[in-house]
């Protein structure tokens, strides 16, 4: 059921004026000893009127307290007229609740082992900012300091402006005679072969990257908590930037939409078997070496710009984006929470190479009530690293432009996936949901399937036995820092309706 909200102008101040009379002379109703309406009414010991021995209103009937006094707001004294709007399903009448010193709450995953996470919460108070730019934005950030910080993010904020606020395009970057046609020209695979681009169109993409670079890589330092001002009625979001958490320890990032981080100069990486493949430069997060990390509440997606959109160049989808969430070089220590991912090829890497032996003993990962909406693949996808994955929500459109995997088994990965669901149109079946590349071992139980419990262990195996090794149930390890863990059609509901920005309780 809707309520009715009433709204007015921002600071009016609230007037009781439920015993209000009408006032003298004011109109036919103040005649003959006037209106005054139930201001006579006695009151219950919780203070609602309860005229006699009448019982008290349901609470669907009765309105929501005044947010303003109509001397404020009356139109005939110069204020805004009021109006009724109804009120969100989450209470957006009650204030933003203030989550900017919040820490990891204990065993909440693997960023609640060796100290926990608790980001910039021992901030002093000249170290709290709210930013609705990107140059405050980069003043906070500090050039990613370890001073302990709090950066509240307001309303929109686009990483591809200059200092002034100006809005730069892909030809803004461009320099040294850099052009797409031209570098396609120059480095088609039918002239150029197989050879690693380079020349003047080569050096020339690489400048013009280094220009885009600077704008949207912004380095997020240790010590550090980054929330969004963001609820039902209002959006904290960070556009075309990638943040990157490069060897920091100890950071938050909540309640905040990052979308579009979008490559204006992907390179042509080609192989010596005919086709090569597009490669782009920049991650939504990146973490690379960063330890006791935290992201929750965080909608990550290509909104604007979905690579599906793009042309195809030698025979291959012109990618703009590369990783929404990538957790690399012996990071360690992170989880995951009650986010949405979505629109997307690669979403999610953790571990970035078969011959990174430095990852042994790293890479220890949470991912727990997240919602994978409209993703190609790799959600996640993992090398070496302990993953404990537990209800969590996958969801395939039925126009869904591709499909390929969700779950990567990789070298020497040991994922914990329990009381997971997915909802997928009918030509995915539970066999594409699991992919193995030399991986050994995968625990899964509890799995749904289109409202149905299957075995994506046993699955695999059997589908896959032709092509890939079968894998083993033993990962070598059973996860002991966890919330609680539902079924997976609990955990499903409470995700559709809890996981991504604005949705903090």
């Amino acid at each position: 059921m809707l309520g009715l909200a009433l709204s007015t102008p921002a600071g009016a101040e609230a007037r009781d004026i439920s015993r209000d009379t009408l006032a003298p002379n004011d109109g036919w109703a103040a005649a003959d000893g006037g209106t005054t309406g139930g201001s006579t009414a006695g009151r219950s010991a919780g203070g609602a009127a309860m005229g006699g021995g009448a019982s008290a209103a349901p609470s669907w009937l009765v309105a929501p307290p005044l947010s303003a006094s109509l001397e404020r707001g009356d139109p005939h004294r110069g204020g805004a007229a009021y109006r009724y709007s109804p009120a969100p399903l989450r209470g957006a009448a009650e204030p933003l609740r203030d989550i900017s010193r919040d820490a990891l709450p204990p065993n909440d995953g693997w960023a609640a082992a060796d100290g926990g996470t608790t980001g910039g919460s021992t901030a002093d108070e000249a170290h709290v900012f709210t930013v609705r730019n990107r140059s405050e934005l980069v003043r906070a950030l500090d050039g990613g300091s370890a001073t302990p910080k709090i950066i509240k993010v307001a309303g929109t904020i686009d990483a591809n402006t200059d200092d002034d606020g100006n809005r730069l395009t892909c030809a803004d970057y461009a320099t040294d005679g850099y052009s797409t046609r031209e570098y396609l020209a120059a480095y088609d695979p039918r002239t150029w072969g197989s050879a690693k681009p380079s020349g003047p169109q080569e050096e020339a993409r690489q400048a013009s990257a280094a220009r885009q670079a600077e704008r949207i890589e912004l380095t997020v330092g240790s010590n550090t908590t980054i929330v969004g001002l963001a609820d039902a009625r209002n959006t904290a979001v960070l556009k075309g930037a990638s943040l990157q958490l490069k060897g920091a320890d100890n950071v938050i990032i909540r309640n905040l939409e990052l979308r579009d981080a979008y490559d204006c100069f992907p390179v042509w990486q080609p192989n010596t078997g005919g086709l090569g493949d597009w490669k782009t430069a920049y991650d939504n997060i990146w973490l690379r070496g960063a330890t006791h990390v935290w992201i929750d509440h965080v909608t990550v997606s290509d909104k604007g710009h979905p690579d599906e959109k793009e042309p195809t160049h030698f025979g291959r989808n012109y990618l703009r984006h590369d990783g929404l969430l990538d957790i690399t070089n012996a990071s360690d220590l992170v989880t995951v929470s009650w986010s949405r991912f979505a629109d997307h090829d690669k979403a999610m890497l953790i571990g970035n190479g078969d011959t990174a032996t430095g990852d042994r003993g790293k890479l220890r990962v949470t991912l727990h009530h997240n919602e994978f909406e409209s993703v190609v693949q790799r959600a996640p996808r993992v090398r070496f690293g302990q993953v404990h994955l537990y209800n969590n929500r996958y969801v395939v459109p039925a126009d869904a432009h591709d499909h390929r995997y969700s779950i990567g088994v990789s070298t020497e990965s040991a994922i914990y996936a329990e009381n997971n669901a997915f909802h997928t149109p009918g030509h995915i079946e539970a066999a594409d949901l699991v992919k193995s590349w030399n991986g050994t071992a995968l625990h899964q139980s509890g799995t749904l399937f289109n409202g149905y419990p299957v075995d994506l262990l046993a699955i695999n195996n059997a589908y896959n036995s032709g092509s890939e090794r079968d894998l083993t149930a033993d990962v070598g390890w059973t996860p002991t820092l966890h919330t609680k863990i539902d079924s997976a059609a609990t955990a499903d509901r409470a995700v559709a309706r809890g996981a991504g920005a604005g949705r903090v309780p």
